[in-house]
């Protein structure tokens, strides 16, 4: 059993409260019943914030002004809010996710917090093609990665601005990089693909027997909440990769469970799925369309790919295990998906 960690009684800041693991951070802390701050957009669902008695501090980490009373006081700093995307031109993951990191280290650094924990990525490892590659914190960042994926490139450049403020003495930092989350309240990519099994779209690519890096963000929140814990993981960083073993026929499969519908079978060859995925995303680059294509170049490779990201460390140092399994877990977090759209159709 991995250890539940303690907190002085100051408040706890949690930036990207409102999305998939920022959330979780946020109902796990209260759990731990610390006091937690939220920083929280106008319009944004405040539901779930105001169910776990969250303090909600308005603000943007895109507003530097804002975030001086939200960090006001504050003992650790949960750092998620990014913007979560495979498509769309540069300037708004500038803007948010290497600006808004900047603002709040800034702003960390300047209120005295104790602990700053970053939520980063895998995505910042690049495309690493190499069949049955292990990928773990000392891999080299950025490989083979598409110019097109502004979501890596500027999780690398927001790890430069943590990794320096660390360094220089002005704030004790952790970084994690979660793989590929999923879980109740994912808005972006498990919707995606109970769409494209329902649309009798998805298709298995390559054999389907490649291993699968997809974590559950409540297993992730599990791991920022140690990471904060005490001076080990102090200017470390560390890979928050998977829950176990699972193929993607296996994902695919289970999916398909949580909807009530048949196991995928079809398939398509990597090589011309990343092929279809490039002119996609060319076409839609010459239209100039805000939508996603279907498929893009990163899904395919988050899909299909024969890397796999080790995450001995976290085990080894903070003690960290997975209690969410995926036999669980992503039954249960399509069904809460497929409840949000129900409940949203309702509305209108």
């Amino acid at each position: 059993m991995q250890p539940e960690p303690k907190f002085d009684g100051k408040p706890v800041l949690v930036t990207g409260a409102t999305g998939l693991l920022g959330s979780h951070i946020a109902e796990k802390l209260r759990g731990l019943d610390a006091p937690v701050r939220v920083l929280c957009r106008r319009g944004s669902d405040r539901r779930l914030l105001e169910r776990i008695e969250a303090e909600v501090f308005p603000g943007d980490v895109t507003d530097a002004a804002s975030l001086e009373p939200a960090c006001d006081g504050v003992g650790t700093v949960f750092h998620a809010a990014a913007k979560v995307d495979d498509w769309g031109a540069w300037a708004p993951y500038a803007r948010v996710t290497v600006g808004g990191t900047h603002n709040m280290v800034e702003a960390a650094a300047r209120a005295g917090v104790n602990r700053f924990v970053h939520i980063s990525s895998s995505s910042v490892y690049g495309h690493v093609l190499g069949r049955d590659a292990v990928i773990d914190e000392s891999t080299p960042l950025g490989t083979n990665l598409p110019r097109s994926c502004h979501y890596g490139r500027a999780k690398i450049e927001a790890e430069k601005i943590v990794r320096r403020a660390c360094d220089d003495g002005r704030l004790a930092t952790t970084i994690l990089r979660p793989c590929w989350l999923y879980g109740p309240r994912d808005r972006a990519s498990l919707p995606r693909l109970i769409e494209a099994i329902r649309r009798k779209r998805l298709k298995i690519i390559g054999d389907g027997e490649n291993r699968m890096n997809v974590v559950h963000a409540a297993n992730a929140a599990d791991a920022a909440v140690l990471a904060a814990a005490g001076d080990r993981a102090v200017g470390e960083i560390y890979n928050v990769s998977y829950d176990g073993d699972l193929t993607q026929r296996q994902y695919f499969k289970l999916i398909a469970q949580g909807m009530g519908e048949a196991k995928i079978t079809a398939k398509v060859p990597y090589r011309v799925a990343y092929a279809a995925a490039l002119l996609l995303e060319s076409v839609c680059r010459i239209l100039r369309t805000k939508r996603p294509p279907y498929v893009t170049r990163h899904g395919v490779f988050l899909l299909g790919r024969r890397c796999f990201y080790e995450c001995e460390k976290i085990k080894r140092e903070l003690g960290w295990t997975p209690r969410i399994s995926y036999e669980e877990g992503v039954p249960a977090a399509v069904r809460a998906v497929l409840k949000r759209n129900e409940e949203s159709h309702g509305q209108t």
